[in-house]
């Protein structure tokens, strides 16, 4: 694997690979010394274009249990608020001596425009381009579903029947997009809700049933409810009336909440916005599986990390 771009990528063995593999990081962690050698010299330049939390601590988290030497470059006080290019920016994080560039650029295909562009020799992962994909996203919510699913029996196991109900912003959605792909690819059963606004044009050509009503969907006792975050900042225009109906329609509400089975995975990529995709009750609940994803994206960014630079699958 020498980039990660995208989840189309990714056929079900190479997936069920990784997913193992972050089985066995998921056992480091839990050491008294959660720390791996096997990246020892080696460097992973993290480049975030855009604003984030979880996933740039997360792949920093994954970087240093490895041993690997961390290079953070946020667009915040850096020379790209001076006009620098991707390309500049990248060739001069790269003549440092980095192995692996970890990429979240605001513009879809940046990161496979940075792998394919011949501008560096790293290897290259997508952290999330524009409205494109987050393929590690997307393995840490399959992890999170398969673990929850098959517990300690997990190992070698695909999603095969599982009913997944994502909800939300499909349109502006590179976590929806990555999910979607690599669900299909293990088997799962993938239903996307979301008003007719925020439908993408040519969803209706994607492994996936469309559906505008929530309570509809929760009426096929899905096994997943995954909540997506209404990305405001993404947006040029009204896409729903206000955030009240939004709540009312096609939030994970108490009410939702209390006809969902005990059993039934709640997730959130994060950050969540409370009260309008998703109440309080519901986000804390039994069900919730929030916290584990963050958990969770730490091993399968080792993995990745790891089957990059430092292992075979």
């Amino acid at each position: 694997m020498r980039h990660l771009l995208s989840t189309r990528d990714l056929d079900r063995d190479t997936a069920i690979g990784i997913l193992d593999v972050a089985e066995d990081m998921a056992d480091v962690a839990r050491r008294a010394v959660p720390k791996l050698p096997v990246l020892n010299g080696r460097t992973v330049a993290n480049l975030f274009f855009e604003d984030s939390t979880r996933t740039r601590l997360s792949f920093e988290a994954a970087a240093k249990r490895l041993s690997a030497d961390v290079i953070t470059l946020s667009a915040k006080g850096s020379s790209v608020q001076k006009g620098e290019s991707l390309k500049d920016t990248a060739q001069t994080v790269a003549a440092m001596g980095v192995d692996l560039v970890v990429l979240r650029h605001p513009a879809s295909g940046a990161a496979r425009t940075l792998a394919d562009g011949g501008w560096i020799d790293a290897a290259v992962i997508n952290a999330g381009d524009g409205t494109h994909e987050h393929p590690t996203q997307g393995l840490l919510d399959a992890y999170t579903m398969r673990k929850s699913r098959h517990g300690d029996a997990s190992r070698g196991k695909d999603l095969d029947g599982l009913k997944v109900t994502i909800v939300g912003d499909i349109l502006h959605s590179r976590v929806a997009r990555s999910n979607l792909w690599l669900l299909n690819t293990l088997g799962a059963e993938v239903t996307l809700v979301a008003p007719a606004t925020l439908v993408p044009t040519g969803a209706e050509t994607w492994p996936a049933t469309i559906r505008h009503d929530l309570d509809d969907a929760l009426d096929q006792n899905p096994d997943v409810v995954k909540m997506l975050r209404i990305q405001s900042e993404r947006m040029n225009a009204a896409f729903f009336p206000n955030d009240r109906e939004y709540a009312r329609e096609w939030g994970l509400g108490d009410a939702r909440l209390a006809r969902l089975r005990p059993d039934t995975m709640v997730m959130h990529p994060g950050p969540m916005n409370r009260g309008l995709e998703i109440s309080t009750a519901a986000a804390d609940s039994d069900r919730s599986l929030v916290l584990d994803q963050v958990t969770n994206g730490v091993s399968i960014r080792m993995a990745v990390l790891y089957l990059m630079l430092g292992g075979a699958a």
